[in-house]
């Protein structure tokens, strides 16, 4: 059964870590139930790099993390109780989230966003 308490505390968290790079990336939506951040342009892909979003659905909270999804080995090192979170190649779900996932997560983002700038897309 969805608690929107705990899907809003759930989001806010999540949107906390992404928070941390707006300043570095583009916003391109800030609503309640949605946050979202493009990097820069890409001259190689042609086209502006998607970094990252949280997304409160109907029954759960997506977190989207697109550098795991361009550079997998990012992925190599998470704990196999952030791994049972994906779903797809670079969305985690949750229905709450505690300390070690946001933080692990927030180690996570860290490491894309490097990722991201040694590639030239920040």
């Amino acid at each position: 059964m969805r608690n929107e308490k705990d899907f809003q505390t759930t989001f806010a968290r999540l949107k906390k870590i992404l928070q941390r790079y707006a300043k570095r990336l583009t916003v391109t939506v800030d609503k309640p139930d949605a946050y979202s951040l493009d990097a820069g342009y890409s001259e190689k892909l042609k086209r502006t790099m998607f970094f990252g979003a949280v997304q409160i659905k109907k029954n759960y909270v997506s977190f989207y993390l697109m550098p795991v999804y361009v550079f997998p080995n990012l992925l190599k090192s998470i704990s196999p109780a952030l791994k049972k979170r994906m779903q797809g190649k670079s969305c985690f779900n949750f229905v709450a989230i505690d300390d070690a996932m946001v933080k692990e997560l927030a180690a996570l983002t860290k490491r894309g966003i490097e990722r991201y700038k040694g590639e030239g897309y920040l």
